[in-house]
């Protein structure tokens, strides 16, 4: 399981593990939180074609999905 902080989370890159479309680098474009500090919207912008995404956060934990960092 990949450990995410929710704070540090805006600016983060991710890689698919099983891309879609050549889309395989990711980054967290857009964060909003609710008035309890929890994350509400997370968007990801794909390197290759500027295309956003809106997912939960909690996804970029699945370590079959996701991995940290440009691989």
């Amino acid at each position: 399981m990949n450990q995410i902080n929710p704070q540090k989370l805006l600016n983060s890159k991710w890689t698919a593990i099983r891309p879609e479309n050549n889309e395989k680098h990711f980054i967290v474009t857009k964060i909003q939180f609710d008035e309890q500090g929890i994350v509400t919207v997370c968007s990801i912008e794909s390197v290759l074609s500027n295309r956003m995404m809106s997912l939960c956060w909690r996804d970029l934990k699945d370590q079959n999905a996701w991995a940290h960092g440009w691989i």
